[in-house]
């Protein structure tokens, strides 16, 4: 094989590689630090001018963290 196929092979496998690498660790960054937390959930409803229940934030929040799974 010459040496200009591996290279591009070795490129292919590499961006594979980086792709996946990069998706672990932004993932597991976002698991750790939200977007968004509870507190900013219940400024979003008092701007509207509703009082959440805590049922409404948890539900809320498990619908934010399992966007990210």
């Amino acid at each position: 094989m010459p040496t200009a196929a591996i290279a591009i092979i070795c490129l292919i496998i590499g961006a594979i590689a980086g792709f996946f690498a990069a998706r672990y660790v932004f993932k597991k960054e976002l698991k750790k630090n939200p977007p968004i937390n509870e507190k900013m959930i219940r400024a979003l409803f008092r701007e509207t001018g509703r009082k959440p229940s805590e049922a409404q934030i948890r539900r809320i929040m498990k619908s934010i963290n399992d966007q990210y799974k």
